[in-house]
């Protein structure tokens, strides 16, 4: 008998880790889609750039580094730049997002020992490192215009969440059939809030997420913003929350492994969101909140931990 020992994350049937990875790439399109609709060339032109320079460093990294076969066909590398992409303004230099999907691969992801062995997010990591690194330009949102082909040149305007933090704009004025379709600023991916709902619907559908994280984020947000004095709806559909709930919340290898602690994990994102929008220095929260959360995943599956067969539900589990 052959015994296999292999990493995270762990699929007990007939899935592959690979075949999962590709199926959240598909369940990208929308949302790239209505980037690309938006923002034109400069969405195409950070798109390939990210995903380019992340399959590249983790090919370089396994093949001359660690000396092991090139694991770049499991796709988890191209959904790391495609992520990446996404959380970034369309008109930010390449030179910043190459410097972001390098940090990505190489430093959160490789440096660990690769996919299944990184303790954060690659992508929420490589986004927080570049707004940490370079204010300015992960700042400086371009407002969406159709087929629009300027590219670091495009007419840039603060996001909702920032002119509502700054009372630049009433709750009131907020659009919801804009923000629906994509007629609001912000990141490639959080443009069209109705494109990532049928991406999660898709991802829903062939199983390869659960519902627990996604849906626990989105009404703690909505729960605790309503508490404080906000708006719920604003702010479930402004900024990055569903985007983050749905594709990197998610994230096989830096999220719980029992319902149990995929609530808990869910429920201390949407809350740390809605504390660092209403109390914090950034409008938004989501990318901080899940590398927060990402941290205390080890500790969520030790106190969370799943039922032996034969035995009573454990605590919590």
């Amino acid at each position: 008998m052959k015994l296999t020992i292999s990493g995270s994350p762990h699929i007990h049937s007939g899935r592959t880790t690979s075949g999962d990875m590709w199926r959240v790439v598909i369940a990208l399109i929308p949302a790239f889609i209505a980037g690309l609709y938006f923002f034109g060339i400069g969405a195409a032109i950070v798109c390939a750039t990210s995903v380019a320079t992340c399959v590249l460093t983790e090919y370089l990294i396994t093949r001359f580094m660690l000396k092991r076969p090139s694991t770049i066909k499991d796709g988890s590398a191209v959904i790391t730049g495609i992520l990446l992409a996404m959380n970034l303004p369309s008109n930010i230099p390449f030179w910043i997002v190459i410097i972001g999907a390098v940090f990505s691969i190489a430093i959160v992801k490789m440096a660990f020992g690769g996919l299944g062995c990184n303790i954060f997010n690659p992508a929420i990591a490589g986004r927080v490192f570049l707004l940490i690194s370079f204010p300015m330009q992960m700042t400086s949102w371009p407002l969406p215009v159709v087929n629009q082909w300027n590219y670091t040149d495009a007419a840039t305007g603060a996001t909702i969440l920032s002119k509502i933090k700054l009372g630049e704009m009433a709750t009131e004025q907020f659009d919801i059939v804009s923000k629906t379709l994509g007629e609001a600023g912000g990141s490639i991916g959080e443009i069209s809030f109705a494109a990532i709902i049928v991406g999660f619907i898709f991802l829903l559908v062939t199983k390869t997420i659960k519902w627990y994280i996604p849906v626990s984020i989105v009404a703690t947000a909505a729960f605790f913003s309503l508490l404080v004095g906000g708006n719920p709806i604003i702010e479930v559909m402004s900024g990055g929350l569903l985007l983050g709930a749905v594709f990197m919340a998610t994230d096989y290898v830096t999220s719980p492994m029992t319902k149990g602690g995929m609530f808990f994990y869910g429920i201390m994102i949407g809350l740390i969101t809605i504390i660092i929008r209403h109390w914090g220095v950034y409008p938004e929260g989501v990318s901080f909140a899940i590398l927060i959360m990402n941290g205390f995943t080890p500790l969520i599956n030790r106190m969370f931990k799943p039922t032996l067969y034969g035995k009573r539900r454990a605590v919590g589990a």
